[in-house]
């Protein structure tokens, strides 16, 4: 398995997207608005597996010192295997790499194995912040990126 950067751009990183979008839609059980626009700004990493891109994740800067979590998507065959998990530790990595000390993230609450990942993860609940304040659907979390000593 190997975990690389990919423009927003990338065929493979758009068809992921795709997936994910459609998968939230059918998860949402009909609720309207959950599907978001992709952003040209954000940093994708992929993981590859078997030269097939398996899995992707995003983060886009909302500020000097924080990065925003975005498009987490593993492929359903490849679920269950770490792969978020990595994935997400591979984000933080690149977050911290960029000066940020915070990474947050919006996800449903029709999610719970997101919500279970994140918790388990380090990330704590926050204020639903941002263009995510009107939806009633909406939960938000934040995990504090260790410095060095």
């Amino acid at each position: 398995m190997l975990i690389e950067s990919r423009p927003a751009t990338d065929p493979e990183v758009a068809t992921l997207v795709a997936a994910q979008q459609r998968e939230l839609r059918d998860a949402d059980g009909g609720l309207s608005g959950q599907a978001t626009v992709t952003h040209d700004d954000i940093r994708y990493l992929v993981v590859v597996a078997a030269g097939r891109a398996v899995a992707c994740g995003g983060l886009q800067t909302l500020d000097a010192d924080t990065s925003e979590l975005k498009r987490m998507y593993v492929r359903p065959a490849y679920r269950g295997r770490g792969i978020a998990r990595q994935l997400l530790a591979a984000l933080e990595e690149l977050a911290y790499r960029q000066g940020h000390t915070t990474v947050c993230l919006e996800t449903g609450t029709y999610l719970p194995a997101a919500i279970g990942l994140y918790r388990s993860c380090g990330y704590q609940p926050i204020p639903v912040y941002g263009e995510y304040v009107n939806n009633p659907h909406s939960v938000c979390f934040a995990k504090h990126l260790l410095v060095a000593a």
